[in-house]
């Protein structure tokens, strides 16, 4: 299966995950909430010209190189196959936990990264808005953590679906049941434990980073419980007014103020 091949399915796949998960919301919603879809669905679509334009399925290929040269810390490892896309799934999505923290510890990192605390809305296309600088600056840490790791190629694909529909699932407006909720937290972020990461509360803001594994977080002590039953305001914490951001504004913002 070629390269672009590829691309297709996870695109595919993807697109079925956000309908699944909007299906979600409309079945079994938290809470009332106005959606800011264009600057959501604005922002998306820049990314993903971008992305396409400059990398592509450059992460593919970059895992078909390593593994045509033996290269990378995870092929020092006589593992079979499975367990080496099982590992490497697990591998990028802390270091996905890792690009997290950073992007709220670090100033010029948090310029980009508070345009997707200003969504009011928390729900499903919460997920899309992301500004486009953070994610040209993600790409080659992303694509250096692949070199690195010696991730296969099969595992690659993998994580970028698993990624990419949990990220759309813990955006999610979905209310779930206590029961169920608590046995996916144990390895899993739910919408409820990302939902309290989007609370305007300062202290609730630097908590609960992973997006697909629980464990990161617990490891870390940033682990705070939350579930369904708890109805708080989301967005940018301590940002005073508040302001439903347009496309241009949310494009803007991150050269134009220093956001705190």
């Amino acid at each position: 299966m070629s390269a672009s091949s590829i691309e297709i399915v996870r695109t595919l796949m993807l697109g079925a995950a956000l309908i699944f998960v909007w299906g979600l919301q409309r079945l079994s919603p938290h809470t009332t909430v106005n959606t800011n879809w264009r600057t959501n669905i604005g922002l998306w679509l820049i990314d993903v010209v971008l992305t396409r334009a400059i990398c592509g399925a450059c992460g593919i290929a970059i895992a078909i190189s390593g593994e045509q040269l033996g290269s990378g810390v995870l092929r020092c490892f006589a593992v079979p196959p499975w367990f080496g896309v099982v590992l490497g799934v697990v591998a990028l999505d802390g270091v996905a936990w890792l690009w997290h923290r950073a992007n709220h510890r670090l100033a010029w990192l948090w310029r980009f990264h508070s345009i997707h605390h200003t969504d009011l809305a928390f729900q499903v296309t919460t997920a899309l808005r992301f500004h486009p600088g953070e994610l040209l600056l993600a790409l080659p840490v992303r694509l250096f953590a692949i070199a690195f790791l010696g991730v296969p190629p099969l595992g690659v694909v993998v994580f970028e679906i698993v990624f990419g529909t949990m990220n759309l699932f813990v955006h999610g407006n979905i209310k779930l049941g206590r029961a169920s909720e608590s046995a996916l937290a144990r390895l899993f972020i739910t919408p409820a434990l990302h939902r309290l990461h989007h609370a305007r509360d300062t202290s609730d803001l630097n908590s609960n980073f992973g997006t697909v594994f629980s464990l990161f977080d617990r490891l870390a002590g940033t682990l705070r419980a939350s579930d369904s039953r708890r109805v708080f305001a989301t967005g940018l914490p301590d940002s005073g007014e508040v302001v439903d951001l347009r496309l241009t504004q949310a494009l803007a913002a991150p050269f134009r103020t220093a956001i705190r």
